[in-house]
């Protein structure tokens, strides 16, 4: 078995070709870093991208709107729902691929990774700008281009199909936008539920949001975390947890955010 044991300086062997197969890999490297081809140059670049600053809506009369570019705040952790990006899938990345998870972020900048448009589905095909009610099928669809516009999707967990930690039900982010990307605002208070049913949900409120298919609310666990690029990151399940009163508790407790996201936080009181 033929071992180098020299480097190409030392005249022995073939030398000379291990001089030219040097000389031919730093050129190649020197190429694709000119050209931001390196793998670390891709990963960075994407990263970047998916985290530019995105500007939300702000409505004028104080209401969600079809069209509205928005972020779900959990109140009781302050963080937001985001797009779960592994190291490995930044590597190749352009934008954010069908399939991947959501976690949710300490990050408080609305950027492709976080915000979500407010688009209509069913049969009732709301026209943009049409205010948005309690209990109407709406679809939350992540931003075009870099965001993928992936539809914020879940499903019945199954012994094969489940989230990772909690083993509830599963929330990725899909390209299909089916039924299972279809979601509700039900409105926070249980006393009010009934009259609100049908009137518009208030911007910058805490909500509910029910997942059509399988009655489950949205929640989030601050006991399970996955490690991300971003820091640790909290895991997004579709469940609803109730408290001793039949109420539901913190674990599903949201404010779909307009305007500012930075005010929306600093608006929360300690117990929210």
């Amino acid at each position: 078995m033929s071992v180098r044991t020299y480097n190409p300086s030392v005249r022995v062997g073939n030398w000379n070709e291990d001089l030219c197969l040097e000389e031919e890999q730093l050129k190649d490297f020197l190429e694709k870093k000119d050209r931001g081809e390196l793998t670390v140059q891709k990963k960075t670049n994407f990263l970047k991208t998916i985290l530019r600053n995105v500007e939300l809506s702000k409505p004028s009369d104080g209401y969600l709107h079809i069209g509205d570019r928005v972020c779900l705040l959990h109140t009781p952790t302050k963080t937001v729902v985001s797009a779960h990006v592994t190291s490995a899938r930044a590597f190749d990345a352009t934008r954010l691929e069908s399939g991947c998870g959501v976690t949710c972020s300490r990050q408080l900048t609305p950027c492709p990774r976080n915000v979500f448009v407010i688009t209509s589905y069913g049969e009732s095909e709301a026209k943009e700008g049409e205010v948005v009610c309690y209990g109407q099928p709406v679809a939350l669809v992540t931003l075009p281009d870099e965001g993928g516009q992936l539809g914020l999707h879940s499903d019945r967990a199954t012994f094969t199909k489940h989230s990772r930690f909690s083993r509830e039900q599963e929330v990725l982010l899909e390209e299909d936008i089916s039924y299972n990307s279809a979601w509700k605002f039900i409105c926070f208070s249980q006393d009010e539920r009934l009259e609100t049913e049908g009137t518009p949900v208030p911007a910058n409120t805490r909500v509910f949001l029910n997942h059509c298919k399988t009655n489950h609310n949205l929640a989030v666990h601050e006991e399970w975390t996955y490690k991300t690029p971003f820091g640790r990151e909290l895991e997004v399940t579709g469940h609803t947890h109730l408290n001793t009163h039949k109420a539901e508790d913190v674990h599903n407790h949201f404010m779909v955010v307009t305007g500012s996201l930075e005010d929306a936080v600093a608006s929360l009181s300690p117990s929210s």
